[in-house]
């Protein structure tokens, strides 16, 4: 009897099935290699690289942070979402 169907890509030249366990996969996810990108990786915004926009809002967040943090007397405005 066969087991269920497995996908190609799941599958070795020897049809051997590769099993992860799930203590493994967690300690890959805090690896320094899965955190470092590929060497060449092309730089899609929005994909591989944060989107334009989303670099604008973190430069403009930056430099209130940094405008507050020069006045420290003032308590920091809260504006709406």
């Amino acid at each position: 009897s066969q087991g269920p169907a497995v996908p190609d890509s799941l599958l070795l030249l020897a049809g051997t099935r590769i099993i992860y366990d799930h203590k493994f996969l967690l300690e890959c996810k805090n690896s320094p290699v899965a955190r470092t990108p590929p060497c060449c990786l092309p730089q899609i915004p929005g994909v591989t690289s944060l989107a334009q926009s989303s670099l604008v809002k973190l430069e403009e967040l930056k430099e209130r942070n940094e405008s507050e943090e020069a006045t420290p007397g003032e308590q920091p405005r809260r504006t709406a979402p």
